[in-house]
């Protein structure tokens, strides 16, 4: 669908490339800029397949690869020409570094005026924090996320994903390419995208943030519907294992309290008195802690009841569900086997994904791109001599 696309990827570890692994997965055509002297640190994260990065093969998946010295002349002038030819640049760099390199917006849009430049950052291009490091948990402390997504009097415990990175920063990247790609399409106007993962992540509290914002209830731990203030929650089972209760519609709640046999305390599923509140969710405790997880699986899966087993990974790639919508991949290696992979979750009446090949070592294609933009074998040989360029063969 955005096989028309061209997008220089100057990005690095999660957020830029997850955006753009989707965009390619989607048709875009990227092109990672990587540094010869600074790996990616998600080419050094385990576990490996082989000498690479099993996380780096996925996340830099159908993308092509050239190292570039952007502190060099003959580097910046590379770029100058590339950004004639892929006129979508997603860079995540701190503000202002890629302007020292000559390589900002307001100068490659004179090389460009189509020019769409995507910056995701922690703090944004403004404000106190904009030269500020930051990381996933930062962002999630600095907005309030996790003064209230925790049990009471306990710390707040790291995500398994990273949800400022990838939704704060990552799709919030992608909704800003495309907008600003049908903006162009329209006004054959480019723009710069300013995404910082801290507002993106600030502004995903829409439910939470509203009580304080009109009636000064500041979100608390355990106190409100989504976080554990009533039944919706996590409850253990006899052997040691959850399920997730989500049955916050009143015949979800019926479905509920027949499948746990305890439909004389449904009508405190409604209370909004506190004692009987914790009654019924106590009742509810009390119910799944009678019996294995297995016994539940079996009871629940006779019930529309708003209530699933807590899986591990593993048993998420087996289940029916998983398997039915296609979520799990072969893409094709450089050695002709296939690595299996999370596939993309976008299905469409008029596109199917096609991965084209495991995320690539740096540098892989930095000679056939050379090429293409007409230097030849004898300047390509000088950039390597230079340390301009280093080549993965």
């Amino acid at each position: 669908m955005l096989n028309k696309l061209k997008i220089l990827d100057f990005t690095r570890l999660l957020p830029g490339p997850y955006a753009t692994m989707i965009l390619a997965d989607l048709g875009a055509e990227v092109l990672r800029i990587e540094s010869p002297y600074h790996p990616d640190l998600l080419q050094t994260s385990p576990p490996f397949d082989g000498d690479q990065s099993a996380a780096h093969q996925t996340i830099n998946r159908s993308k092509k690869s050239i190292t570039l010295d952007l502190k060099s002349e003959e580097g910046t002038e590379i770029i100058y020409k590339l950004v004639k030819e892929y006129d979508i640049v997603i860079e995540q760099f701190r503000p202002g570094v890629l302007e020292k390199l000559g390589l900002s917006y307001e100068q490659l849009k004179k090389i460009n005026s189509k020019l769409i430049y995507c910056s995701i950052t922690g703090y944004g291009q403004s404000g106190p924090y904009r030269n500020r490091a930051g990381h996933d948990n930062n962002y999630l402390s600095l907005t309030g996320v996790l003064s209230y997504s925790t049990r009471k009097n306990e710390r707040p415990v790291p995500m398994g994903i990273q949800v400022a990175d990838q939704v704060g920063g990552s799709l919030h990247a992608i909704i800003g390419i495309l907008s600003a790609v049908i903006h162009r399409e329209q006004t054959g106007e480019g723009q710069w995208v300013d995404i910082s993962m801290t507002d993106c992540t600030f502004a995903l509290q829409s439910l939470m943030g509203s009580g304080w914002l009109t009636q000064k209830i500041n979100p608390k731990p355990e106190e409100h519907l989504l976080n554990g203030g009533v039944f919706y929650d996590y409850y253990e089972t006899a052997d040691g294992r959850f399920f997730s209760v989500g049955s916050l519609e009143p015949s979800f709640r019926k479905q509920l309290c027949q499948a746990l046999e305890i439909m004389p305390f449904l009508p405190y599923s409604f209370s909004e008195e506190k004692d009987e509140i914790d009654l019924f969710k106590n009742e509810v405790k009390r119910a799944f802690s009678k019996k294995t997880f297995n016994e539940l699986k079996e009871i629940f899966s006779k019930f529309d009841a708003c209530v699933e087993p807590v899986l591990t990974f593993e048993e998420a790639c087996e289940h029916p569900q998983v398997k039915e919508r296609g979520l799990l991949v072969n893409v094709q290696k450089n050695d002709g086997t296939n690595q299996l992979q999370i596939g993309s979750p976008f299905k469409s009446s008029v596109f199917k994904t096609t991965y084209q090949h495991v995320g690539v070592k740096p540098g892989t294609n930095t000679k056939e791109v050379l090429l293409s933009l007409g230097y030849d074998h004898q300047t390509i040989n000088r950039f390597i001599e230079k340390g301009v360029i280093r080549s993965a063969d």
